[in-house]
């Protein structure tokens, strides 16, 4: 399992709102070009969506957690479930309060069934830096538009 810190010039409930919505990640996660949602309605444990891939993979995917930001400076979390033939990615982000704004807390994970550990094993050296690429590119839209927000 990969584990690093991202931080985030912007409160907690700002890259929670931005990171927990599904139909954002086209937008900050490179690999993606579009993403299609089985379930009406806003954001919520359960939630489940198509990643529709730049390299025409389709994975499943899946909200398991999703804990907001307290008011109080509890920190949120929010995990979820991905699956694609015989690979799954496990990624868990927490939201915890800090000088700056946010630190991004991340968690991840990619497993697979036995016909697809070389696969499983390029993915778990590349995932981290790819994972940490895109959300310091999400940190950069969210940091924007709740400067915005801010000022406004």
């Amino acid at each position: 399992m990969a584990r690093f810190t991202v931080p985030v010039a912007a409160p907690p409930h700002d890259v929670f709102d931005y990171l927990a919505d599904p139909r954002h990640r086209a937008e900050w996660q490179s690999s993606l070009r579009s993403v299609d949602l089985e379930d009406a309605g806003p954001p919520r444990e359960g939630t489940r969506w198509v990643d529709r891939t730049a390299v025409g993979a389709g994975p499943r995917m899946r909200i398991t957690e999703m804990v907001p930001p307290g008011a109080g400076g509890e920190p949120g979390a929010w995990s979820e479930v991905g699956t694609w033939r015989g690979l799954r990615a496990r990624l868990r982000l927490t939201f915890a309060p800090d000088a700056a704004g946010t630190a991004l807390g991340v968690e991840l994970s990619v497993d697979g069934a036995w016909p697809w550990l070389p696969v499983v094993v390029v993915l778990r050296a590349l995932a981290p830096w790819a994972v940490r690429s895109d959300l310091r590119r999400a940190a950069r839209i969210v940091q924007r538009r709740s400067w915005r927000t801010r000022t406004a």
